[in-house]
């Protein structure tokens, strides 16, 4: 059997998705769950790897397996084993064309940044902390220069490995919620940092150090060195992956901070 998982995780205090030697992972967590639950090793293919202390509450996965048990097993009987920080949402069989990675259409990451002069406590390991006042409309003037298709050579770090750095980014939305400034963005793939490169440019653009324009500037020139830093991974998190018929899983849920 081929199962897809929906999985949702809180990532502070893991080295990321991908299994590491010696430290602590969600792959390796959960893979270490399943294999107790199929009484086989797991091997587990996700949506979208994610870093250190990056959070999710839509991550897709898929794995095979010869145990037979009732699919509602996949779910109670995994989580029984996972730490309080990593749940199985649910669980679904499907046929062998299905691949986590490679049959997703989009992934939609989310960001959230506290813009407040007092730091957070409660939400320290959740949202990314920034203390001088954030022009929301500035920012939005400037993300309206990352949708469409092209090169976002500028916004991929020094270790990403992906052969093209031209992506599709096909939605991309702001908000403030009191305190909170959140934003979303929906590409067909995304490379190494880019989410987080893209947070710093719009928090320099929002502070006022540069203008909107600059994002145009920045995409343009298509060299990393010209962007910000890269900003937190503690505000970041992979909400949804979208895949095509027939492969209709549960939806994103509303988002437990607004």
């Amino acid at each position: 059997m081929r199962i897809a998982l929906g999985i949702e995780y809180n990532g502070c205090g893991f080295y990321g998705w991908q299994v590491q030697p010696h430290v602590a992972t969600i792959q390796s967590s959960l893979q270490d769950a399943l294999s107790h639950v199929a009484n086989e090793p797991i091997y587990l293919y996700c949506a979208g790897r994610t870093d250190a202390n990056v959070h999710a509450t839509g991550q897709v996965v898929h794995f095979d397996t010869q145990a037979k048990r009732h699919i509602d097993a996949w779910i109670w009987g995994t989580n029984a084993y996972l730490p309080p920080s990593i749940i199985v949402k649910w669980a679904k069989a499907v046929d062998y064309s299905f691949h986590a990675r490679f049959s997703a259409l989009s992934r939609r990451y989310r960001y959230i940044i506290f813009n407040h002069p007092v730091r957070p406590a409660i939400l320290s390991h959740q949202v990314v902390w920034h203390y001088y006042p954030l022009d929301i409309l500035r920012m939005q003037q400037a993300a309206t220069y990352l949708i469409g298709e092209q090169d976002f050579a500028s916004f991929r770090s020094s270790q990403c490995h992906s052969k093209s750095s031209m992506r599709h980014v096909m939605a991309f939305t702001i908000e403030r919620h009191h305190h909170l400034i959140v934003f979303e963005i929906e590409a067909n793939a995304f490379l190494h940092h880019m989410v987080r490169n893209i947070a710093g440019v719009l928090m320099k653009i929002g502070a006022g150090s540069k203008d909107p324009e600059w994002m145009k500037e920045v995409l343009q020139a298509k060299n990393r060195r010209v962007a910000a830093e890269t900003a937190s991974p503690e505000g970041l998190y992979l909400i949804h992956v979208r895949y095509p018929d027939p492969y209709i899983f549960p939806p994103p849920e509303p988002f437990f901070l607004i």
